[in-house]
């Protein structure tokens, strides 16, 4: 598994020395060994490479990893390229073409905004092929409850978008009044039509970013 190596470390390093991160790194390394198992390990870790603590400033919870091939690179809601945009990622995009009139792509690689400071996690990090939430209730949610507490005691103005109750769970942890916390029903294709749509999450980020003089993002994925 391809360590965190940058300044996440500081803020959560203890979390690899607990007796629930052991038990959990080894549950891991068994399933890679004996089942097929997304992301790729050296992608587990993907959200945490690509976006540093200190450049976060919008927080975007998923779930857990998507369960078919060539899917899940570590980093939630996003697909590599060239493979098949999901359906919770297409009213993603829908809901962002309504907002803020970016197009929709052909394609469902996020990157480009952890570059910008969008985290992107999982609240579990693994799964094994073709069963959803198969790695669930092993140690990874401690694990990302500690990151979102890190995330949370910064001492600057971030952005929590909570899509789903899941993610919403979550929103006891974040007690910084300098935070904005966003929630809307999951964008997937059974609950979408609940509240995501029209939520506009992506003028509301921007407008807050802009509104505490950091650079707003710049949304639109660009077709590959």
């Amino acid at each position: 598994m391809g360590m965190i190596t940058n300044d996440w470390l500081d803020a959560i390093g203890e979390e690899f020395k607990k007796p629930y991160y052991q038990q959990l790194f080894e549950f891991v390394k068994e399933e890679y060994s004996k089942e097929k198992i997304f992301p790729p390990a050296d992608d587990m870790f993907n959200a945490f490479h690509f976006t540093p603590l200190s450049k976060v400033k919008v927080v975007i919870l998923g779930q857990d990893p998507y369960p078919g091939e060539n899917q899940a690179h570590g980093l939630c809601f996003s697909v590599q390229p060239q493979v098949e945009i999901p359906g919770s990622l297409i009213n993603i995009y829908q809901e962002l073409h309504t907002d803020l009139g970016c197009y929709i792509p052909n394609n469902g690689y996020l990157k480009k905004w952890t570059e910008q400071g969008v985290f992107l996690l999982n609240t579990v990090l693994t799964v094994r092929a073709h069963h959803p939430n198969s790695h669930q209730g092993r140690g990874w949610e401690q694990f990302t409850d500690a990151v979102i507490q890190a995330v949370s005691k910064q001492d600057r103005p971030i952005v929590f978008i909570l899509w789903g109750r899941n993610a919403q769970k979550k929103k006891t942890m974040l007690k910084n009044p300098k935070h904005l916390i966003l929630e809307a029903p999951h964008p997937s294709p059974r609950s979408a039509t609940l509240g995501f749509f029209g939520s506009k999450p992506f003028s509301k980020t921007n407008q807050f970013l802009t509104e505490h003089g950091i650079e707003s993002i710049d949304w639109q994925i660009e077709n590959r």
